[in-house]
């Protein structure tokens, strides 16, 4: 592998780890006779995303008061997913509906990666939900989209996230479509919200953690101005597949390429159905709500480098590494930043350059308050997959159906 691959921003620019929420949204129109608490974004951002809520062109369909919706069977609970055909929403939509809750999952009519999927085949992967096509980003199409199903929603749950991490794309997507979910659900009577978010919106240096965030906070806001309305904000650590890009190259003889010591980070990592099977549990259990829950996989707490030793171990090889100085980022990141000041279309190239430095430098774990300091103990385990499982199985069969699109560095 050349020097020029690894510091390549057509690498940098497709994300190791968090883009495997990824997904289309909306925002929406409310009935004029509904008051909303303000949403607003930051004035320069306006020419990103705009979310005027105009009175809808059609009426909502009535709606009960969603309140006692956790005293319900989960077959009378309405449970609208956006971002469903994303890399956790897909597996989020099955657990739902194995569960046995109605599942309306908004899809885009062109889906996947590059939109590889059309609607007959985003239909058939979410086999057992109501799916409702829309732009997720487009309020009056999302309103008018939901309005033709003629039901009420109890509870929201949004898997959105933005594809690449440019700074436009995160405030459209990361904030505004996600906000643009809340008002759809509580157009229709939602009465919880269960939202994706990343663990490391904790040390907010990007765009989309800083989009992200300011919607956090308006759960939160929203929350304390009725409290008959509930939220989970769930903040998983790094994904199975945003360690897998490797596995196929090391297994052709290639060495494991990491940044710096390899040492520099370290994560918990969570497969896509321990996740979503979390963020399921969240809908009904009272003990997650108005709760910020992040969360890891089983098992102790991985860097780059005892990752790639799990890996040779189990190609039963012995270890090679190829180490990547991290200020070979750094002096690139500080070139685009100083080219991006003469041209702004290169703004989105400096930012992904520091997103790639972000996930090579950070650790995905809970970032103790009193110590500053990243900590495995406190974060907390759920599940059963373990990263040794899915690498076993990637050895077997390949990525297949964990292709990394959009996410991939090396």
């Amino acid at each position: 592998m050349s020097l020029s691959s690894i510091i390549s921003f057509s690498h940098f620019s497709r994300l190791l780890h968090r883009h495997s929420h990824l997904s289309s949204l909306p925002n929406l129109p409310s009935s004029s006779s509904i008051v909303f608490h303000p949403l607003q974004i930051p004035k320069r951002r306006l020419k990103y995303a705009k979310f005027t809520i105009n009175a809808s062109t059609s009426s909502p369909p009535p709606i009960e008061t969603a309140q006692s919706f956790r005293a319900k069977s989960p077959k009378d609970i309405n449970v609208l997913v956006t971002g469903a055909t994303g890399y956790i929403g897909k597996f989020v939509v099955l657990e739902l509906f194995r569960r046995g809750f109605n599942v309306i999952a908004v899809a885009r009519e062109r889906s996947g990666i590059r939109g590889r999927d059309d609607k007959a085949r985003t239909t058939q992967q979410l086999a057992g939900a109501t799916v409702c096509f829309s732009d997720v980003t487009d309020p009056d199409s999302l309103a008018r989209a939901l309005d033709a199903l003629g039901r009420p929603v109890d509870v929201v749950v949004c898997c959105l996230a933005s594809r690449g991490g440019g700074i436009s794309d995160s405030w459209k997507v990361d904030y505004g479509a996600s906000r643009n979910s809340l008002l759809a659900g509580r157009r229709l009577g939602a009465a919880h919200f269960v939202l994706l978010s990343a663990i490391c919106v904790q040390k907010p240096l990007l765009a989309f953690q800083r989009a992200k965030l300011k919607f956090e906070a308006e759960l939160e806001e929203e929350s304390q101005r009725d409290p008959g309305f509930t939220y989970s904000i769930v903040r998983p650590t790094a994904f199975f597949k945003s360690l897998g890009g490797q596995v196929e190259s090391v297994k052709d003889g290639k060495p494991y390429v990491m940044f710096g010591d390899g040492q520099l980070c370290a994560c918990k990592p969570i497969s896509e159905a321990d996740l979503a099977s979390f963020i399921a549990d969240c809908v009904l259990d009272e003990d997650k709500a108005c709760k910020i829950l992040p969360i890891g996989g089983p098992g102790k707490a991985l860097t780059p480098l005892e990752q790639g030793e799990l890996l040779f171990k189990l190609l039963g090889r012995e270890p090679k590494f190829f180490k990547v100085p991290i200020e070979v980022m750094d002096f690139v990141i500080g070139v685009f930043d100083f080219l991006a000041k003469i041209i702004p279309s290169l703004e989105d190239s400096a930012e992904f350059g520091k997103i790639g430095r972000y996930y090579a430098a950070e650790s995905m774990l809970v970032l103790d308050p009193e110590t500053g300091e990243y900590s495995a103990e406190k974060t907390p385990s759920y599940g059963k997959d373990t990263l040794e499982e899915f690498f076993e199985k990637v050895i077997r069969e390949g990525m297949a159906g964990q292709e990394l699109g959009e996410q991939t560095i090396f």
